[in-house]
C-alpha cells in the first residue's frame, strides 16, 4: 500500500468497521493493532444487540436504535464480501424483571405462551417479558468483518501498537514498534487502551454445551446474569454464552473459577437444565469504559486525530452507526446524528488531547 489517506489504531470491530466504510467510500485505509486484530474485546462480548435496555444511557439511545436498524444490511454485507456466517439470529429477547419500570416495547408474557416459547425456563413468578430484539455471535461477526476488510483492499496489521503521533506539514507521522508510517488522518480505536479517561472494565463469561439441543431458543436477561444461544453449525456446537461480571480494577484478565461456577449456578436457576451442561470455555474480556458511560466519538483537540472509543458494553451493538457517524466526520461532512452528548473533549477541555498518544510537532 501506499500512504494511506487513513490509519486507524485499533483492530477490534469499531476500527473494522469504520475501515470498511471509509474503504467502501473510496479511501485508502491501514488498520493496525497492539496485538491480534480482533481478540480483545470484540470477540468477548454478548451479542446483545438491545437498544431498549433500561440499562442504556438515555443520550445513547438514539444512536442504539439507529444501529439496530442499520445491522440487518451491515451484517449482510459483510457476510457477503467475507462468506463466514455471523450466527445474526432475529428470535427475540426474553427478560425476567424483579423491580423498575418497563420500556414500552416490552410485552408481558402470560404462563402459557412462555411455557410454549421457552419449556425449559423458571421465572420465579416474576414478571416476565418479551422484547423483539436480535442477537449476533460477535467472534463471528469479527472473524467475517476481518474477512471482508481483507477482501475489500483493507490492510489489518496486528503486532504494530501505535506510539506516538508527529505533525508533518499537511499529515500525520505514526511511530509504530516497526517503524514510521503517514496518513493525512488518525483514529483512535484502541478500546481499554485508549489512554485516560477511558478505563478497562473486566467481565468475566463463560460458554455452556447443554445436554440437548433447543435448551434456550430467546436471549435471556435475568437479575443476575443473562444467558446468549448460539445456533449450532458445521464448524460450531450449539452453545450458551453466560454473562458477565463488570470489574474496575485495571487490566487484569484473571479468569476467577469462584466467578464462573457463581455464573454458571445463575444460570442454572433460571433455566435448570443448564446445572447439568458443560463448562466449554471461560474467559474476561476488557470493555472500554468512560467516566458517564458513554462513547467518545469525534474530533480530538489535535488537528487530523479522531476517536472512537469507550463504547462500554455497546461495542458490538453500536459498531454501524459509530461507522457511518466518523466515517462522515472524516469526509468533513456532518454526523449524521446528534454526537455531542459524545464529544473526546468533554473530560480534557479544548486546549489537551486526553489519550496516551501525544501530538509532538517537530
Amino acid at each position: 500500500m501506499t500512504s494511506p489517506d487513513v490509519i486507524i489504531a485499533g483492530g477490534g470491530l469499531i476500527g473494522v468497521s469504520i475501515a470498511l466504510e471509509l474503504g467502501w467510500s473510496g479511501a485508502q485505509v491501514l488498520v493496525l493493532d497492539r496485538g491480534e486484530p480482533g481478540r480483545e474485546a470484540s470477540s468477548a462480548a454478548a451479542g446483545m444487540l438491545a437498544a431498549s435496555d433500561p440499562e442504556t444511557p438515555l443520550s445513547l439511545r438514539p444512536l442504539a436504535v439507529e444501529s439496530v436498524r442499520m445491522f440487518p444490511e451491515y451484517v449482510r454485507r459483510i457476510e457477503s464480501l467475507s462468506g463466514i456466517g455471523t450466527d445474526f439470529r432475529r428470535q427475540g429477547s426474553i427478560e425476567i424483571m424483579e423491580h423498575g419500570p418497563r420500556p414500552a416495547s416490552y410485552r408481558e408474557l402470560g404462563a402459557d405462551e412462555l411455557r410454549k416459547i421457552e419449556p425449559g425456563l423458571q421465572t420465579e413468578g416474576l414478571p416476565t417479558f418479551f422484547v423483539d430484539e436480535d442477537s449476533v455471535d460477535p467472534a463471528l461477526l469479527m472473524q467475517s468483518a476481518l474477512s471482508a476488510a481483507s477482501r475489500s483492499g483493507i490492510e489489518v496489521r496486528g503486532q504494530t501498537e501505535v506510539r506516538e503521533i508527529y505533525v508533518k506539514g499537511d499529515r500525520m507521522e505514526i511511530a509504530t514498534a516497526s517503524g514510521r508510517l503517514d496518513a493525512k488522518t488518525v483514529v483512535d480505536c484502541r478500546g481499554a487502551w485508549s489512554g485516560e479517561p477511558v478505563r478497562p472494565r473486566k467481565g468475566q463469561a463463560l460458554y455452556l454445551r447443554p445436554k440437548r439441543s433447543g435448551t434456550l431458543e430467546h436471549v435471556l436477561r435475568a437479575p443476575d446474569v443473562y444467558l446468549v444461544p448460539r445456533s449450532e453449525t458445521p464448524r460450531y456446537a450449539e452453545k450458551i454464552f453466560v454473562g458477565a461480571t463488570v470489574e474496575d480494577i485495571g487490566f487484569d484478565k484473571t479468569v476467577e473459577p469462584t466467578t464462573i461456577a457463581r455464573l454458571h449456578a445463575a444460570a442454572a436457576r433460571w433455566v435448570p437444565e443448564l446445572a447439568a451442561a458443560e463448562v466449554t470455555a471461560s474467559w474476561a474480556g476488557l470493555r472500554p469504559g468512560s467516566p458517564d458511560n458513554l462513547p467518545l466519538l469525534g474530533k480530538t483537540a489535535m488537528r487530523g486525530v479522531f476517536t472512537a472509543t469507550g463504547h462500554f458494553r455497546n461495542g458490538i451493538l453500536l459498531a454501524p452507526v459509530t461507522a457511518r457517524i466518523m466515517a462522515d466526520l472524516i469526509a468533513a461532512k456532518p454526523a449524521p446524528l446528534d454526537i455531542s452528548a459524545f464529544s473526546p473533549l468533554r473530560f480534557s477541555g479544548a486546549k489537551a488531547y486526553p489519550f496516551e498518544i501525544k501530538p509532538t510537532s517537530r
